[in-house]
């Protein structure tokens, strides 16, 4: 461990990229965690840079990054279970620099996204059943806390649904509505964005079935169509969703594991469909495997693929912006693994190129939307 670190400090972040080399970013949870992470990926044969820590930060298990490539947004621990959310100036070849934090309002700050604009971030508190937005600066940094909104009630499951659980919060692509799914209720919250806010008078929620555990969401680039994965259950939800009210109507409902698969002790974590709209992508932590579905012209979902012996608890991943790879974070192996991705059935085979990466959890491409 203590190798790993005399070498990120001795690197520096890349300034200017070569066209064919791909910048993302690497979140990271647990006792191992070094921070926030940057490597890049080489477009034509997949090879990994080793990663380089940018800012040391706690907690910092999930990111999103400005429209101007110049601020990257992190969750934060605080102690005491208390989260919060930290900006970073993103400096060409130095380390990234520390804006400024804020509260998230809750525990355990799961997830953070900003709208289409740029204008204003959400934290999802998962530990206190809560969401929270802030303002941003002209210059990046986090104003106080604008809404928030607090959820009660339990859901199925004794353990994990004694209570409301929000794992993230999503925009839609034209930036007027709000999604929240809430793992402990087996709902989605639905928000209208006005003037920039959430308009608490139009919330709304779409139910699941119950031990369901909605964890992410992914919309489809062109069709009105809402992938949301199921972490308990281990299934993907197809939704379909109304332009003009943003609400959500159930449709199929696929398992992310083949048939006869022992599911104890096995959550699906991620999901991301690709840029063409073509595939669909799902992790599934403890059967450690990614899930690839293809996707017809109405939406509906059809398992492909399920590849095994990708990195233990493959918490994230991410998807180059290229479509051609798809580069996974093993949270318990402590390694990104890298995977190409067919150009025509959207099939994944694995490069075996690995790189050290310690707790890593959250894969952010630098042209991700």
């Amino acid at each position: 461990m203590i190798n790993f670190f005399r070498l990120c400090i001795g690197l520096s972040l890349i300034g200017s990229l070569p066209a064919s080399e791909l910048q993302f970013f690497i979140g990271t949870s647990g006792r191992e965690a070094p921070g926030i992470l940057q490597a890049t990926l080489e477009s034509d044969t997949g090879k990994l840079s080793s990663p380089r820590v940018i800012a040391e930060a706690k907690g910092a298990s999930f990111l999103a990054i400005s429209k101007d490539r110049q601020t990257l947004y992190a969750t934060l621990d605080l102690g005491q279970g208390d989260g919060g959310v930290g900006a970073f100036q993103l400096r060409g070849g130095q380390t990234a620099r520390l804006l400024n934090t804020q509260p998230s309002q809750g525990k355990n700050a799961t997830h953070v996204a900003l709208d289409q604009q740029g204008k204003f971030l959400l934290v999802a508190n998962y530990g206190s059943g809560s969401i929270a937005s802030f303002p941003l600066n002209p210059d990046g940094s986090l104003q106080a806390k604008k809404d928030f909104f607090a959820y009660q009630g339990r859901g199925h499951h004794q353990v994990r649904q004694e209570a409301s659980h929000p794992h993230g919060a999503f925009f839609d692509q034209q930036n007027r509505f709000v999604y929240v799914p809430d793992l402990g209720l087996d709902k989605i919250f639905i928000y209208a964005l006005k003037e920039g806010r959430l308009d608490s008078s139009t919330q709304s929620s779409a139910e699941l079935s119950p031990g369901s555990g909605p964890r992410h969401l992914a919309f489809h680039p062109h069709l009105p169509i809402a992938f949301v994965v199921n972490e308990l259950s281990l299934t993907v939800a197809v939704m379909k969703v109304d332009s003009h009210t943003g609400q959500l109507s159930l449709g199929q409902v696929i398992s992310s594991l083949p048939e006869g698969v022992e599911a104890k002790g096995v959550t699906s974590s991620a999901v991301f469909c690709s840029p063409n709209g073509k595939n669909l992508y799902v992790a599934n932590r403890g059967h450690d495997s990614l899930a690839v579905f293809s996707i017809s012209s109405e939406g509906q979902l059809t398992l492909i693929q399920n590849l095994l012996n990708v990195p233990a608890t493959p918490r994230g991943f991410g998807l180059s912006p290229d479509g051609r790879w798809l580069v996974c974070a093993g949270q318990k192996s402590g390694t990104l693994n890298v995977y190409r991705i067919d150009p025509v059935s959207g099939k994944l085979s694995d490069t075996h190129q690995s790189v050290a990466a310690p707790g890593a959890s959250c894969i952010l491409f630098l042209d991700s939307i």
